[in-house]
């Protein structure tokens, strides 16, 4: 039941999602290693660290990657769509905790640049639009499984106390009829006490009675004595 409501969630929120998705990319230049080269930028808002993972990860995908500070190379970039030939790749990631903000130089060759209206652009501008999305989707689905969780624990939790609730109402009950017992008990001993109590009465009186006949038997005995 709960890998049904976790599923629910994500497609409910997926549809939701599908319309915030849209991401403009757009053309300019950047410095990199000193020298001026062109390509797409891509600004997303969203973990900014995760962001970067993820474009690291789909940076692999073309090739044999180097990083170094911020800056990714793909020297022999494999991308069809873009070229049938090797590609150069440069990318550069600025990120922060709610953003991140991508560079990406295309190098068909002897510093032959992807650029607007030219071979690949609209590839590439598809490239980073695509990844936009699989990079937002997955930090969505994240944020939607990371609260299901919560939930969940705060059901469990709930689930727990109730069961502690019923331990203790179970526990309750049996201290009742404890008390009940003791009660019950202490009535019985409270009626054999005043029993006792009219049975001590009569021992002291016939004690007593016995007490009065010794003693007129001794002055009886001393008086003999005395004559």
């Amino acid at each position: 039941m709960n890998i049904s409501v976790r599923y629910i969630l994500i497609i409910g929120l997926l549809a939701l999602a599908t319309s915030t998705y849209a991401q403009t990319v757009y053309a300019g230049e950047s410095t990199i290693d000193k020298a001026k080269v062109s390509g797409l930028y891509l600004t997303l808002q969203g973990d900014g660290k995760q962001i970067e993972k993820d474009w690291e990860a789909q940076l692999q995908k073309y090739g044999k990657l180097s990083s170094s500070r911020g800056t990714y190379r793909v020297p022999n970039a494999d991308i069809p769509a873009i070229s049938s030939e090797p590609i150069n790749l440069v990318s550069t990631v600025k990120s922060s905790r709610t953003s991140a903000t991508i560079f990406a130089a295309f190098d068909l060759g002897s510093g032959n640049f992807v650029t607007t209206g030219g071979t690949g652009y609209s590839a590439a501008e598809a490239l980073l639009k695509g990844f936009a999305d699989g990079t937002l989707y997955g930090q969505e689905v994240k944020t939607a499984e990371v609260s299901f969780d919560d939930a969940q624990k705060n059901h469990q939790k709930m689930v727990r106390k109730g069961e502690q609730l019923q331990r203790a109402i179970e526990q309750n009950a049996k201290e009742k009829e404890k008390l009940l017992k003791r009660i019950d008990d202490n009535a019985k001993e409270l009626e054999q006490l005043n029993k006792d109590i009219e049975t001590n009465k009569t021992d002291q009186a016939t004690a007593l009675t016995e007490l009065e006949s010794r003693k007129k038997n001794v002055e009886a005995v001393k008086a003999k004595k005395s004559n």
